[in-house]
């Protein structure tokens, strides 16, 4: 794309506006976001994505070798959206000892991978200590494993279980190993759709709150999205406000990832049940758009599928997520995708989307 014309190349009025804004770098409106999120001219808004793309990381596109470590599935919230938590007594609950992580990440690490990928339930019976050794063992397997874990849910929960604060919290953990949060847990922020799908979960302010004190210690993390549940498209544009909001404050997001979500499993009905490829377009597309300020755009391809993620490659995304050996959250609500991707595999679709493929971690340390 020659980056120097881009308004020239947009024929709808409305995107025009839009690109125009984009080309003198002057951040797009909420109402530039319903827009967007609702135009069936997903072509021209690909345009606008993908110069925006294009112009930060110009033809990489990033993946990762890692492991998902799901170290338990009980949980005191059983949120209405989640199919993966358990109550203690169930017959599929299970909790990890420290020694059987061991001998799960050491195996993973035999393969190759570069990063842990570390979320679970709130299991009511662990302390910090318990994750404090864990992310030390995880280490002293191989040192120089990237972590990345915690969600600012399991953070609060942690912080109040232990009756520190959230930063001590968060002290104790990086002292550990921890190199980076991940998003989850953001859900939607509107209050109204959030009590419908997680009335026990934080609110959106603390989720918020709690990811200001991590980046005010210096500590990156992503945000998240969760999409195709309940919501109206005004949701979306002000959960994308708040998000630009608090990194137009920090500068600590690294990386945004709508999540798409399934509902297989759980106890809500999606309103549209699978959303379209014109539905995903549009959201990733006007995430890239709106959130000029967070430098990576992620489609999880297990998430979406591997095809749609790939095409999402010329819509704005950046980064193609990871191998993700042996994921559970996802695929306990339905995600036909494996769970597990050879990095060949994850390499050849983004070569054949015209791109360099570059091996990363979450902190987009080049290998």
């Amino acid at each position: 794309m020659n980056i120097s014309n881009l308004p020239d190349t947009i024929t709808n009025k409305k995107l025009k506006k839009i690109a125009v804004k984009v080309f003198e770098e002057i951040p797009v409106s909420k109402a530039d976001a319903v827009y967007m999120l609702s135009t069936n001219d997903i072509l021209e808004l690909g345009k606008i994505s993908n110069f925006i793309r294009t112009k930060l990381h110009g033809h990489k596109a990033y993946y990762g070798v890692n492991m998902n470590l799901n170290f338990t599935n009980i949980c005191e919230l059983r949120c209405p959206l989640c199919a993966f938590s358990r109550d203690e007594g169930d017959k599929d609950a299970f909790l990890l000892s420290l020694d059987e992580i061991g001998k799960r990440v050491r195996k993973a690490v035999a393969s190759g991978i570069d990063e842990v990928h570390i979320v679970g339930g709130l299991h009511p019976e662990l302390k910090i200590d318990y994750f404090e050794e864990m992310i030390r063992r995880i280490k002293k397997i191989k040192s120089d494993l990237f972590i990345v874990a915690f969600t600012a849910v399991e953070i609060d929960y942690f912080a109040k279980k232990n009756k520190i604060t959230v930063k001590d919290t968060l002290k104790r953990l990086t002292d550990a190993g921890v190199g980076a949060m991940p998003g989850g847990g953001a859900e939607i922020f509107s209050p109204r759709i959030r009590n419908f799908i997680a009335p026990t979960k934080i609110p959106g302010r603390r989720w918020l709150q709690i990811m200001r004190t991590a980046h005010e210690m210096g500590l990156k993390t992503n945000a998240t999205m969760l999409y195709n549940h309940k919501e109206e498209i005004v949701d979306i544009a002000d959960h994308l406000a708040k998000i630009r909001k608090l990194q137009d404050e920090t500068g600590g997001f690294k990386t945004f990832v709508p999540l798409l979500f399934h509902a297989a499993n759980t106890r809500i009905k999606a309103k549209r049940g699978t959303s379209t490829g014109y539905d995903d377009i549009r959201i990733y597309a006007a995430s890239r758009i709106f959130l000029h300020n967070v430098p990576h755009l992620k489609a999880l391809w297990m998430y979406l599928g591997d095809k749609m993620a790939q095409v999402l490659l010329r819509f704005g995304v950046d980064d193609f997520a990871a191998t993700y050996y042996n994921e559970k959250v996802v695929h306990a609500a339905g995600a036909k995708t494996p769970d597990y991707g050879s990095e060949p595999f994850l390499k050849r679709l983004i070569e054949n989307a015209g791109l360099k493929p570059v091996r990363t971690t979450a902190n987009y340390w080049i290998q």
